[in-house]
């Protein structure tokens, strides 16, 4: 454990000095939804706690750090830690796990870590910003979609007439097409009534995991997002971007209570 704490540190100094192309970072409109969101509702203490522990960064502004560091060799191994890619017919306990790990078993460290009075601050950082990530992009789809397309990477279509992929679709496209920045969407979806949430990350990679077996089904024999596709989808968007931002509050504020 010392020496995984040492590495963490290591890598957090040297990202410092690194730059980053923000032309990588994918949905960032919706991670900084999620995390706007689930700061505004966390208790007041563990607020604190989580200020102190980002420096006085926004959870909102830490929320695309995982993807900004995409880009930086030294991470080029966390990869697999966005997605779990799995068969249609499958559900995440029934499949060999990537050894590398993934979103599942990663989220469940970074609770774990974040648990633990024993680690360090640096460690908690890191792991921190991982879950406040990993929470958005769990409730996104196409993260546990098939192994075959990575995720729906390489179905290529069109939305609205311009080439680009089912994933990105899902990330970046439907979520820009509403022409709101992230505080003015989270001012919307705040006053969205509560919604049930677990606690658990295998219980949100079963429920994700359903979605995207009907999003797959309707896109089978389609190869355009046109407009009704595009507002059949936005309350759907808008309730899951809600859902994430609530279940990142009450893990945090169950994990610092």
């Amino acid at each position: 454990m010392k020496n995984l704490k040492i590495y963490f540190f290591s890598i957090l100094i040297l990202s410092s000095f690194s730059s980053f192309d923000s032309s990588v970072v994918w949905g960032e409109i919706g991670h900084k939804v999620v995390g706007e969101i689930a700061e505004r509702k966390l208790n007041p203490k563990v607020k604190l706690i989580i200020n102190e522990l980002l420096d006085g960064e926004s959870m909102a502004n830490a929320s695309t750090w995982a993807d900004e560091i995409k880009s930086d060799p030294l991470y080029k191994q966390y990869s697999p830690w966005h997605y779990v890619n799995m068969p249609l017919d499958k559900e995440y306990s029934d499949i060999k796990k990537n050894e590398k790990g993934d979103i599942v078993s990663t989220l469940k460290e970074s609770i774990k870590v974040l648990k633990n009075p024993e680690s360090t601050k640096e460690l908690k950082s890191f792991y921190l910003k991982f879950l406040i990530h990993l929470v958005g992009d769990i409730h996104q789809p196409l993260h546990t979609g098939r192994f075959e397309d990575r995720g729906g990477n390489d179905i290529k279509l069109s939305f609205l007439g311009k080439s680009t992929n089912f994933h990105i679709v899902w990330d970046v496209h439907i979520i820009e097409h509403l022409n709101m920045n992230y505080l003015e969407l989270s001012d919307e979806l705040i006053n969205m009534k509560d919604v049930d949430y677990s606690l658990d990350p295998d219980n949100w990679v079963f429920e994700t995991h359903q979605d995207v077996k009907i999003l797959y089904a309707e896109i089978e024999n389609s190869n355009e997002i046109d407009n009704n596709y595009i507002n059949d989808k936005i309350p759907f968007i808008k309730h899951k971007l809600f859902k994430a931002g609530s279940t990142l509050a009450g893990v945090l504020n169950d994990i610092f209570s």
